[in-house]
């Protein structure tokens, strides 16, 4: 019970694999087949001239990404699931739907659109999917008001928020009563990389991909921890896509940072990033063992979790195959495939039958 509202039952279910370890799959996608029309610069799922099985992502006439029915089918999505045992997939939305550039009241229809859509999924195999909702960032009030209707009246287990907010860092004052609202209501964040800095420049390569979301994603991590939210924050529950992006890698650097100029890095927090380690979760997608193993060994295997990016090409095509190219042993893999997911989305193992 909090604030007085009840939270829905737990459920009780068999592991659909009883012959493996529960997989939980932290990051997949997922979009309605069909779309209201928002205006100007919200996005369009078109079928009519999208091949069969297709749909085309469309913004004020131009294409975004052209996707397939497994962004919006349950049955293929299942089983593509089934495949590879994976038993439970988070499902999100995807970041192009943030819409934090528009009109609050604009972005919050659609959002409750999405909402409403990942509600009836989660509710159609509740011992399969657990849905994330979206919140217009923009508007704080808007925000915490839906973010309140998706885990108090729709049963999702917290939301998936992006990693600036119109070009504003996770750390501005106007977004800390969103991360307020999030501890007091125990619902898990996912922050996902979108609006990457610097883009200008990487307009060639899919750069924005491969080198902005990257870069994206630890900004918005650093900005937790050096703006001080975590230390505000204690039980708030973080995780963060694609491994952190390039926070891991560049770890050393950011903690040597702080301890030979805190006149400039500990300016709104003293204490040391290290110290939140242990306090954030981040996916396993980083598509190579040398540096999932250094994950484990940064943040702890209890903070890493299986995540795939489903149903996109770069993620991993059959999730779980990286963790289980390490070596890893019994309760690591555990920790992987279920137990780091489950505590970040303070769920129970005896909902989805994990040991």
């Amino acid at each position: 019970m909090r604030n007085g509202h009840a939270r829905p039952e737990p459920l009780i279910a068999e592991n659909p694999f009883e012959d493996q370890l529960l997989k939980i799959d932290i990051h997949s996608h997922i979009l309605p087949e069909k779309l209201p029309d928002f205006g100007p610069g919200f996005v369009r799922i078109e079928h009519e001239n999208a091949p069969p099985g297709r749909a085309r992502m469309m913004i004020d006439g131009k294409l975004f990404r052209e996707i397939e029915s497994n962004s919006w089918d349950s049955a293929t999505r299942l089983a593509a699931c089934d495949r590879d045992g994976v038993g439970v997939q988070v499902l999100s939305t995807v970041p192009v739907m943030f819409g934090y550039w528009a009109e609050p009241r604009r972005a919050l229809a659609l959002a409750r659109t999405l909402n409403d859509h990942l509600a009836g999924v989660q509710a159609s195999r509740p011992e399969r999917f657990v849905g994330l909702g979206t919140i217009p960032m923009q508007d704080a009030g808007l925000a915490v008001a839906e973010m309140e209707r998706c885990v108090r009246e729709l049963g999702l287990a917290g939301v998936e928020i992006g990693t600036n907010v119109d070009g504003r860092n996770l750390d501005d004052p106007d977004l800390f009563p969103v991360f307020e609202a999030a501890q007091d209501l125990g619902a898990a964040v996912f922050v996902h990389p979108w609006d990457v800095v610097g883009r200008e420049r990487m307009s060639r390569y899919w750069l924005s991909w491969l080198v902005g979301m990257p870069a994206e994603t630890s900004l918005a991590i650093c900005s937790l921890v050096f703006g001080g939210v975590l230390e505000r924050l204690p039980r708030l529950r973080t995780a963060f896509a694609h491994g952190g992006g390039a926070f891991p890698g560049t770890f050393g650097r950011i903690a040597h940072g702080f301890d030979v100029r805190p006149d400039l890095c500990a300016v709104d927090n003293a204490v040391p990033p290290r110290e939140y380690l242990r306090r954030i979760t981040v996916d396993a997608l980083v598509h190579d063992p040398a540096m999932l193993r250094h994950l484990v060994e940064l943040f702890g295997a209890e903070r890493v979790a299986l995540g795939s990016d489903y149903p996109f090409p770069l993620g991993e095509a059959h999730p779980g195959e990286l963790i289980d190219s390490c070596g890893f042993s019994d309760a690591t893999r555990a920790a992987l495939f279920h137990g780091a997911a489950l505590d970040w989305l303070g769920l129970s193992r005896e909902r989805f039958g994990a040991s």
